[in-house]
């Protein structure tokens, strides 16, 4: 129990998984796909591209107080 009298909550997910394991799996990263199938190694403007639309669909960021 907590201070405040609630359960902690289980541990899911990544945060069930040993250290090790995790960056064991953080360590392959793109690995499972080969450098020359990686459509952004091989096309920049592609890229570039999808960066601009990403960043046009967020939504702007607020004003201070």
């Amino acid at each position: 129990m907590t201070l405040d009298g609630e359960k902690p909550k289980a541990k899911r997910g990544f945060a069930a998984i040993s250290p090790e394991r995790r960056r064991e799996i953080a360590a392959r990263g793109g690995a499972s796909v080969p450098s020359g199938k990686r459509s952004f190694s091989q096309n920049r403007e592609l890229a570039a591209r999808a960066g601009r639309i990403g960043g046009s669909s967020s939504p702007p960021p607020k004003e201070p107080d």
